[in-house]
């Protein structure tokens, strides 16, 4: 039985924080931690990184890379962001595997075709994610992009961000059941309603981690799941390292059941 892979999204250690110190300066703690991937975040740099350094470093440390940036995949014109390809090419740069984007405004009538023509054949793969937006973080218009992808035969994927569905009234269940068979990466977070009335990322209670054991069952076996909630200690080390084995095991039980 082996534990499943393991990423951290380098926001939950607090924007302002990772801002100061610099992604790369948490990367000798993810290794100590037991993690697979550090996603990395576009927003986070506080300058241009540095593509070569960073690459070179996650190697030495064999840690695989996600590239993360806010861009919404479709423009309220139904075309990719013209932004895509210069962001593919700094996740290419840093070695990345993969580049995660929203779906932005996707329709009927967007030009997925010319959504081809960016993808490269070789390098990171686009996986596109529910966010918290009306346009973003639905069902319905997901699984319309996938199923337009498919027939396309577009190699694409999805990051299934469990917390999310949450900002749109999504049931994450009928989410899981629905979009499953595209999931490459989850993002794991539970959620709080704060006193004025707003949703927060908190981190899982047991309820919460059984919830998300069950979810897997709907993913591939052996997928990538994220932390993405907030991560704050005196121990940075020691706590990093309690997430990752209570993210590492979810869903082993229902792989074994079906080996």
């Amino acid at each position: 039985m082996h534990a499943n892979p393991v990423s951290i999204s380098l926001s939950s250690y607090g924007a302002d924080f990772v801002r100061q110190r610099g992604q790369e300066q948490f990367l000798d703690l993810l290794a100590a931690a037991g993690v697979s991937r550090v996603e990395l975040r576009e927003e986070l740099f506080a300058s241009a990184p540095d593509p070569a350094a960073l690459k070179a470093a996650m190697a030495a440390l064999r840690l695989e890379c996600l590239y993360s940036t806010p861009l919404e995949l479709w423009t309220a014109q139904g075309l990719p962001d013209p932004q895509l390809a210069q962001k593919l090419e700094l996740a290419q740069a840093l070695g990345a595997v993969a580049l995660k984007v929203s779906l932005g405004h996707y329709h009927e009538r967007c030009n997925v075709t010319a959504l081809a023509a960016l993808l490269p054949a070789r390098g990171p793969v686009l996986l596109v994610e529910n966010d918290q937006t009306p346009q973003g973080g639905r069902i319905a218009p997901l699984q319309q992009f996938f199923q337009r992808a498919d027939a396309l035969g577009l190699s694409l994927g999805m990051t299934f961000d469990i917390g999310n569905w949450q900002w749109q009234g999504e049931p994450a269940r009928q989410a899981a059941r629905e979009l499953g068979r595209w999931v490459r990466y989850v993002h794991c977070k539970a959620v709080q309603r704060l006193a004025d009335g707003r949703l927060a990322a908190v981190p899982p209670q047991a309820a919460d981690l059984q919830e998300w054991a069950a979810l897997m069952a709907e993913f591939s076996p052996g997928v990538v799941r994220a932390v993405e909630y907030p991560l704050v200690s005196d121990d940075l080390l020691l706590l990093t390292r309690a997430q990752v084995r209570d993210l590492s095991v979810l869903g082993l039980g229902e792989e074994l059941s079906h080996a």
